[in-house]
């Protein structure tokens, strides 16, 4: 009776230590987060591979066509102002006394015009007097045809004096023109970015082919839009019309919805390792172009395709684009599972198929150990 329970003892220990060493040879759980399958939105859809800008619709940097000396200066930076508002005179007393002398001599020649006619039409007068008198014989063929000569030499005389005087006045025009160049207007309503130059200061038209700062920045700020590079492979998809939404990295937690209005006809390849495509997308809400300032940086992500309730899950939580690994809570491992893919974006895939509602699905998919069966511990629970 003894050494049956010596021995059942011994079967007792040595099933406890195969028991613990095979405890403890068991693989630690692999910890992971889940996330249930739901049902919500999904959206298709392309973004930026680069920060886009904002930019205005009209934005125009002035220059005057001629160099000079600034003489007059009646704008400064962040002044707003009016289409044909003056913004840079430059030193043109020269031209105005020119344009002085020549209306001068434009009133000069019209008087000479106008002597000259009077002459004219004394002469002719003179000269049907005298055709009048040799039809009765007071007046002989050579007196007549001398007062008719001089008629005609009258009257050219005043045609010319006109053409003179309408000589002087396209002068007038030509010098008024060259005044005009050294005058700057703005061509619309606008604030001004910038001012480069100040009174006195001497500019100097760009010469060919050699680019310089322009002397003053207008930007139209009533109307703004992006523009954003869009990768090559994803340009085919996008069309004018679609739905965009933007975010600038000055109004974090918003987003503005927008609408594709323009796409480059080439591709950009200033970075030989990716060639984008631009892409201009304009605000579809007129009221927020009062927030905007040219040059802000934006992000837009243009809508492709969107379903409005259908079975999503994390794009995270995928892998080769149909693998996912769902957490049973009755066995505490995971399994893996094929699943049809819908549409897709950075947050959410669409589930065609493979998946229920309600199903917990592994997010952190890249942790080592990760595999069908393996066993798991939750350390979160996403909602």
């Amino acid at each position: 009776m003894g050494r049956i329970i010596r021995w059942l003892l011994v079967v007792i220990i040595l099933s406890g230590i195969g028991y613990a060493i095979y405890y403890y040879s068991l693989p630690e759980p692999i910890k992971v987060m889940l996330v249930k399958v739901e049902k919500g939105a999904v959206e298709n859809s392309v973004a930026n591979t680069r920060a886009g800008t904002i930019n205005a619709c009209r934005r125009t940097k002035l220059s005057p066509s001629i160099g000079g000396q600034i003489s007059i200066l009646p704008v400064k930076e962040g002044q707003r102002v009016k289409k044909d508002d003056l913004l840079i005179e430059l030193w043109n007393k020269d031209l105005i006394a020119e344009l002085n002398h020549t209306k001068n001599e434009v009133n000069a020649a019209k008087s000479r015009a106008t002597a000259a006619c009077l002459q004219a039409d004394v002469s002719e007068r003179e000269a049907n007097r005298i055709r009048e008198l040799k039809k009765i014989g007071a007046a002989s063929e050579e007196q007549t045809d001398r007062a008719v000569t001089q008629a005609k030499a009258l009257q050219a005389d005043c045609d010319a004096a006109k053409a003179s005087a309408l000589m002087s006045e396209s002068r007038i025009k030509v010098v008024e023109a060259n005044l005009e160049r050294t005058r700057l207007y703005a061509p619309f309503d606008g604030v001004i970015a910038e001012v480069t130059g100040e009174l006195n200061e001497y500019l100097t038209p760009s010469p060919p082919g050699i680019p310089t700062p322009p002397a003053v920045d207008l930007i139209d700020d009533t109307c703004f839009y992006v523009t954003a590079p869009i990768d090559e492979v994803d340009a085919p998809k996008v069309q004018t019309g679609l739905t965009a939404r933007i975010t600038l990295d000055a109004f974090r937690g918003r987003s503005f919805p927008g609408v594709v209005s323009r796409i480059a006809p080439y591709v950009m390849d200033r970075e030989k390792q990716a060639r984008t495509v631009d892409v201009d997308v304009r605000f579809r809400d007129a009221e927020v172009i009062n927030e905007m300032l040219a040059g802000y940086s934006a992000d837009v992500e243009i809508i492709l395709d969107s379903r409005a309730d259908t079975l999503r899950i994390p794009t995270e939580a995928l892998l080769d684009g149909k693998r996912v690994f769902v957490y049973e809570e009755s066995d505490r491992v995971i399994r893996e599972k094929i699943i049809e893919k819908g549409i897709a974006n950075w947050a959410y895939t669409e589930v065609i198929s493979g998946l229920t509602e309600g199903d917990n699905v592994v997010v952190n998919v890249d942790v080592a150990g990760v595999k069908d069966g393996a066993a798991a511990e939750i350390i979160k629970e996403e909602e």
